[in-house]
């Protein structure tokens, strides 16, 4: 999994940051934020979450979602959604069946 989001946060500016046996951490320096993926533990069943990262652009967004195509599934291509006026967002199933989301919230086409 840290190969996955590796390749997938750097769209959106991440770079890894501190890795254990734990899990990885993946640091965006511009604004600071930091987020801790770890893989599923041995024997346990996964439950898998809805996690949104914010992107900056439309574009970025859509980078997301080819990157996370690499070992992903589909789970709502780049676009416009009915949220709210300016909600722009893909949606992706990792390879343990997170559902994981890429976003803007003032998308103007």
């Amino acid at each position: 999994m840290a190969a996955y989001y590796e390749r997938v946060m750097g769209t959106l500016g991440y770079h890894k940051g501190v890795e254990c046996p734990g899990g990885v951490q993946f640091v965006n320096d511009e604004d600071g934020d930091a987020v801790w993926i770890s893989p599923a533990k041995e024997g346990v069943p996964v439950a898998p979450g809805h996690y949104a990262w914010r992107a900056k652009s439309a574009e970025a967004v859509r980078a997301f979602y080819e990157a996370a195509l690499d070992g992903g599934t589909d789970n709502g291509a780049p676009g416009p959604r009915d949220y709210h006026p300016g909600y722009y967002a893909c949606f992706m199933l990792d390879p343990e069946g997170n559902n994981i989301e890429a976003v803007i919230h003032d998308y103007q086409a």
